[in-house]
């Protein structure tokens, strides 16, 4: 069933990174300062529409293309951890005090990032079990939530953003985006 259903779950999270990063990134892509977030963004872009693809590759019966694409994640996973890593490089390069805001931005990113490198690296592992594979793939937005949760809580719900936690002034966005990927992978568990 979940095998079934996780292009929807995919597409699903697609749109709501297109609806959270348009103002800031998609709406704007010729006009990116560096090539710091140009790279981000399309590595993480193609993170997304290879989920989609094979998805949809494995409803439809295509097994050997999915494997075939599947390889592919082989370079793209690593060049998101760089690009993200340059990307976070980028974003603090210049700041003269590394306060708790600014730590706490950096430690976000990069326990993001490896859980979703840990995640990936044992839906590889489990590849020729379906169902572990299939459910770590689908895990591999979690670590993907709190950014999209962030930018449509700063742009859509201000009234949960003053409600949340605070560090140094700075309201914590990614606390309501950890209560929703908590909630759902809880859900997940009761539901297998």
């Amino acid at each position: 069933m979940l095998a079934r259903l996780s292009y929807v779950v995919f597409l699903l999270f697609f749109t709501a990174v297109l609806v959270a990063f348009w103002p800031s990134y998609f709406s704007h892509l010729a006009a990116q300062p560096t090539y710091h977030p140009q790279a981000h963004g399309i590595a993480m872009t193609l993170w997304c529409l290879m989920l989609i693809a094979q998805a949809l590759l494995i409803r439809s019966g295509h097994r050997s293309l999915h494997r075939l694409l599947g390889r592919a994640s082989y370079v793209l996973v690593p060049v998101i951890v760089l690009v993200t890593l340059n990307f976070l490089h980028f974003r603090v390069t210049g700041v003269r005090v590394f306060d708790d805001v600014v730590l706490y931005f950096m430690a976000l990113i990069v326990n993001a990032l490896v859980a979703f490198a840990a995640i990936y690296g044992l839906a590889i592992y489990h590849r020729r079990n379906a169902q572990l594979h299939t459910r770590f793939m689908l895990a591999t937005i979690f670590p993907l939530f709190t950014p999209v949760t962030d930018r449509l809580i700063g742009a859509y719900g201000p009234a949960l953003a003053a409600s949340v936690p605070r560090i140094g002034g700075t309201p914590v966005l990614p606390f309501a985006g950890f209560v929703l990927a908590d909630s759902l992978l809880l859900l997940l568990v009761l539901w297998d």
